[in-house]
């Protein structure tokens, strides 16, 4: 295969996720990127005419290990030539890649406490806020918070995806699967208060639900910049992001009993086992807890020996 061959089967490869596979935005970027930087390191590898293309993919990915590259990185860079190994081969093209995954790094969700976003939601005045649209800016944080979607899925929430009086949402998600997501009162008082005040008129019912200034819908990089301004305001001064939301949202309602299936169900999530990350961080927050308040610990203190 040549450059120009691959270039042409990279471009097919990444319509077929668009269009057959119906991936979210963030990992068709993600995996155009990956080929991208892998074309770049093919024009630049020595004596690269005499390795065949299953070489040169060998030695792409040979080379990431020996840079500052996380391994949940490198799996996914595996996970696109995997995938875009099995669109070439419907097309005749056998690279025999014979991959494998490396394991990933397990980091436990990282989320805010209860009182720290009802905080957020609910004691900041909008003239502190540094933008021109509080009212959506506040809507969209709600509903990320009431909902649980990922950032790309509530950039593509239209105004016929929701039923106000079951206050419910129709969400597009992976591999053209749906799904409801809920929300509440305060949620939907919230949206009218946007609707009333600051969002341009409803032309039809297919426009998106929230817009910039131009009448175009938010893209997830707008919606990461709009969330980050409330960062200062956080107690805690960490760091704040739609999926840190969402992580928020899986954990409080872990730690308020909800069964783990139903919370599988609300993220969208294809296999339980993702879902269960957050029963880990529950038991952490268990240890904590254990360490701190419980009687043998206090016991501990009373017993140990004075210095």
């Amino acid at each position: 295969m040549t450059q120009a061959e691959f270039k042409d089967k990279k471009d097919e490869f990444i319509t077929h996720l668009h269009i057959e596979r119906n991936l979210s935005e963030h990992t068709i970027r993600a995996y155009a990127s990956d080929l991208n930087q892998f074309f770049l390191f093919w024009g630049e590898l020595p004596h690269a005419n005499n390795l065949t293309i299953r070489q040169i993919i060998e030695r792409f990915l040979v080379s990431l290990f020996y840079k500052k590259i996380s391994k949940n990185t490198i799996a996914r860079k595996f996970s696109c030539f995997t995938s875009f190994s099995a669109f070439l081969e419907k097309s005749g093209v056998n690279l025999k890649l014979n991959l494998q995954r490396p394991r990933q790094e397990k980091k436990l969700p990282s989320y805010i406490s209860v009182q720290e976003m009802i905080y957020l939601l609910d004691a900041i005045p909008n003239n502190d806020l540094p933008t021109t649209t509080p009212l959506r800016d506040r809507a969209i944080l709600e509903l990320l918070y009431a909902t649980g979607v990922r950032c790309h899925e509530l950039a593509n929430i239209r105004l016929c995806d929701i039923n106000e009086a079951d206050k419910t949402i129709r969400i597009p998600g992976k591999g053209k699967k749906e799904r409801i997501v809920l929300f509440g009162m305060k949620a939907a008082e919230r949206l009218k208060e946007y609707f009333s005040k600051e969002r341009p008129s409803q032309r039809d019912m297919q426009e998106p639900l929230f817009l910039n200034t131009h009448y175009r819908k938010l893209d997830c990089r707008l919606i990461q910049r709009i969330i980050a301004k409330f960062r200062p305001f956080l107690p805690s001064n960490q760091s704040l992001s739609p999926h840190k939301i969402r992580h928020s949202f899986a954990t409080h309602l872990l730690n308020k009993g909800v069964d783990l299936r139903m919370i599988q169900e609300l993220l969208g999530h294809a296999n339980l086992a993702t879902t269960e990350k957050y029963t880990q961080v529950s038991l952490e927050r268990l240890k904590q807890l254990c360490d701190t308040i419980h009687p043998l610990e206090k016991l501990k203190k009373i017993n140990s020996p004075i210095k």
